[in-house]
């Protein structure tokens, strides 16, 4: 493939850490952006000098300009986001909202706007942006998560329509229930709690899942993009309905 450097934040572990291994796997230098500097540091220690550390807040698109300095961006993969809170819109801070939206959606919106000039002046480039099965489907107490995951799908169509002809591809992956630590800070640290929950009795999907979906679509020919990708375990269908009882007054 033409493409030689990338950009993946939330690099330093889950889903971004093997992303990061399968890119460097396909001969790229890797720009791993994250805020645990050691995590980084073990990252390049195993996977080789292709790895650049890139220690930064992914909100912070100033420090992020500056660190990369004049490197040419090929792949930018927008995979940071968080979720502090699993509980109704009402009953959340507005602390908690605000950093849900300006991590799932304002800063890989902040990103795109500072890589795609290089991009198209190159006339090459392929944006991932990871968004959710919550961005379409519904699942409770995940309102501001889901909004942002839906407003960054709804951006990269209308990105698709403002690149077309450019050269740079543009693939929105949707991923289902995926074995990583997101969900940890909304379990309050119980990571055995985490365990029972979410991953003991369906299989979720790993982390080299997504990877291996992500390069997939990375391989194929420049004239043809994978607009939208959605991938479920096989025991996940999102839907459903809830009819609880008329409140009593």
């Amino acid at each position: 493939m033409d493409y030689r450097t990338a950009l993946v934040t939330g690099a330093s572990k889950g889903i971004g850490a093997a992303i990061v291994e399968s890119l460097v796997a396909e001969g790229l230098t890797v720009y791993a952006l994250a805020r645990n500097r050691d995590a980084l540091l073990e990252l390049q220690q195993r996977l080789g000098s292709r790895v650049r550390p890139l220690v930064a807040d992914v909100r912070d698109v100033g420090a992020i300009a500056g660190a990369l300095g004049t490197a040419e961006i090929d792949v930018l993969v927008n995979n940071a986001g968080g979720l502090a809170t699993v509980r109704p819109l009402h009953e959340q801070s507005a602390e908690e909202t605000a950093e849900v939206v300006a991590l799932n959606l304002t800063a890989p919106l902040q990103l795109i706007r500072l890589l795609l000039p290089g991009m198209v002046a190159r006339k090459r480039g392929h944006i991932f942006n990871l968004t959710s099965t919550a961005a379409s489907g519904v699942f409770p107490g995940t309102t501001a998560y889901g909004a942002a995951k839906a407003g960054l799908s709804q951006a990269g169509r209308i990105l698709r329509f403002d690149l077309a002809g450019t050269g740079v591809r543009l693939t929105e992956i949707a991923p289902g229930r995926v074995e990583t630590d997101f969900y940890l800070k909304a379990f309050d640290g119980d990571r055995e709690g985490l365990r029972k929950r979410m991953y003991s009795e369906q299989r979720p999907l790993r982390p080299a899942d997504i990877a291996a979906v992500l390069v997939s679509a990375l391989r194929l020919p420049e004239h043809v993009d994978i607009a939208e990708l959605v991938v479920a375990p096989s025991e996940q269908a999102a839907g459903g309905q809830t009819y609880p009882p008329a409140p009593r007054r």
